[in-house]
């Protein structure tokens, strides 16, 4: 009885676990957007700047998740 509790518990700490963290920003899983490596952040950047704005780290956000950041542009771009 305690061996099948504990192969229940077992399985059931990782998917609880996988359930909070597997949501970025917009719903999206991480995985999905992407990690901030050198070569996403630069072609993120590059088309940012086209665009006449900034790529920046929103508030609060992981640095090593490409979705956490933004293009800002100045209002009235």
């Amino acid at each position: 009885m305690i061996r099948i509790l504990l192969i229940a518990a077992s399985l059931a700490s990782p998917a609880s676990v996988a359930a909070c963290n597997a949501n970025g920003p917009e719903g999206n899983t991480y995985y999905q957007i992407g990690d901030a490596n050198y070569d996403a952040l630069k072609a993120a950047d590059d088309a940012c700047k086209a665009k006449g704005g900034k790529y920046t780290l929103k508030n609060g956000g992981d640095p090593t998740h490409l979705g956490d950041y933004e293009c800002v542009t100045p209002k009235g771009s």
